[in-house]
């Protein structure tokens, strides 16, 4: 089968840019992506690519060339998927917050109102994508679905998990380690895994795509994920033994990453990991180990999210205790609030829990991300006092402790503490001896992600505290005598 026509459902952080490329490498096919959510697909249409919904760096160039061409952004849902040979579902599957498996279970709803709105629009053989990260045997649950609503079609549910990483997405999607697609083991099963096959072929060698049966496929995204975490709060559980004992956690991932069977990569300690995926797939792998009575298999995955809370946690008492047991009333400034550099995505970011210990100690939260709006820092911190159930006028108080800057310069003045929440490369650029003068004495720098200078910085009259630095060089002086 021969696709000439894809849809995707979903303009969000993996629909957008998957489906760009796609139609950047297939110009022979017409790509459509849709969403209900207008202003979201004004922005992918905008003529200003400053305007994009999501920021990827080298996202704004290939849909320069590709929009309008045979990519296209849209609204009109029904009309793209009767067209469409091949439709991809990249909605959103958060973690649920109500009902059975509330806070661990992934939220399936939006999955299932995809698949009803094209069973009951088909009027053609289709072939459909788990594009969303999904529990396994939700492909199951999905061809279920269209094969007893639909007009009498036939459906193929293939799984093609996503593995991008934010800030990195189009490269990921061009130079790809692998791309995985699952699907039934029939004939009309293999013939749509070949269909996708023939997709990324376009750009990818057959040694990048790797095709697996459909429960295969579903769960290695969830356990590549919870293999990274995994990493990450491995390095961050010996980043506060290296505090308590003077180490240094870097020259110890150093020591580590060079034996061959571990690697350096994600070794790098930090104030905790965040974004759309980590702790979401892995509640859900808890929550499937346990659905599936699994306790001591369940617990062992659990604790990489009870770790990575401990460190954010970790990282905000330690402001409170340097600044002398009380932040009330003092001016912290957050240097960051997206979960990583080069992305406005701010889903799961340390910078929101970070926060929330800090102002329910009476601080002041002043913030600058060069990508992140002040509307979505309140709009974040809002929704996590709703899922505490606190009241509009308490969220309307705590708001008030917050304060959002179009410059760094307008943030660090006159501020008690710096946190350094996100890696952005231009923190390391600023003039930190004119910061020094405008801020309060002792003023501390809080270095969340272990990216500045703390010798230097020390140099200067800064009180440093790194991730994992159990000792920071201080100043060297000359003998008086």
């Amino acid at each position: 089968m021969k696709i000439k026509n894809i849809c995707c459902l979903g303009a969000g952080y993996v629909g957008g840019p998957t489906m760009s490329v796609i139609a950047l490498k297939c110009p022979e096919i017409k790509v459509t992506v849709v969403d209900l959510n207008e202003s979201r697909i004004a922005a992918w249409n905008d003529e200003d690519l400053d305007k994009l919904p999501v920021y990827e760096p080298g996202l704004a160039e290939v849909v320069e060339e590709a929009r309008g061409r045979n990519l296209f952004f849209s609204t009109e849902v029904d009309s793209a998927i009767e067209a469409a040979d091949m439709i991809f579902i990249a909605v959103n599957t958060p973690t649920k917050n109500y009902g059975e498996g509330k806070g661990m279970a992934a939220d399936l709803k939006f999955v299932e109102l995809c698949a009803r709105q094209i069973a009951r629009i088909a009027k053609n053989d289709k072939i459909i994508v788990e594009k969303s990260t999904l529990p396994v045997r939700t492909a199951e649950t999905l061809q279920t679905i269209l094969d007893h609503t639909g007009n009498g079609v036939k459906f193929e549910v293939l799984s093609n998990p996503e593995f991008l990483a934010e800030g990195t997405a189009i490269n990921d999607l061009l130079y790809a380690d692998r791309v995985l697609i699952g699907g039934k083991q029939t004939e009309s099963g293999q013939k749509a895994i070949q269909a996708l096959v023939d997709v990324y072929a376009h750009w990818l060698s057959p040694k990048q795509i790797l095709t697996t049966n459909v429960w295969s496929s579903e769960l290695s995204k969830l356990t590549a994920n919870a293999f990274l975490a995994q990493r990450i709060s491995s390095i961050n559980a010996l980043s506060a033994l290296c505090e308590a004992t003077e180490a240094d956690v870097d020259e110890v991932a150093t020591a580590i990453g060079t034996d061959s069977r571990i690697g350096p990569k994600f070794l790098k300690a930090s104030v905790g990991f965040g974004g759309s995926c980590f702790q979401k797939d892995i509640l859900n792998l808890v929550y499937l180990c346990r659905y599936f009575n699994l306790p001591e298999v369940a617990n062992y995955w659990e604790q990489i999210i009870i770790l990575n809370d401990y460190q954010k946690y970790r990282f905000a008492k330690k402001i409170i205790s340097s600044l002398f047991n009380t932040v009330s009333g003092k001016k912290i400034t957050f240097l960051g609030w997206a979960f990583k550099k080069d992305t406005n995505d701010t889903r799961e970011s340390a910078a929101i829990y970070v926060a929330e210990h800090l102002i329910e100690d009476g601080a002041e939260i002043h913030v600058y991300d060069p990508k992140v709006s002040e509307e979505k820092i309140k709009a974040d911190m809002s929704y996590l006092w709703e899922l505490k159930g606190f009241t509009e006028q308490k969220i309307e108080s705590k708001l008030k402790q917050i304060f959002v800057y179009n410059s760094a310069e307008d943030a660090l003045h006159q501020a008690h503490a710096v946190a350094v929440l996100t890696e952005w490369d231009e923190f390391k650029t600023y003039n930190w001896n004119s910061i020094f003068i405008n801020m309060y004495k002792p003023a501390f720098i809080f270095d969340g992600r272990n990216i500045l200078d703390a010798e230097e910085l020390t140099a200067i009259g800064f009180q440093v505290k790194g991730i994992g630095k159990g000792y920071i060089p201080q100043l060297k002086r000359e003998p008086v005598f």
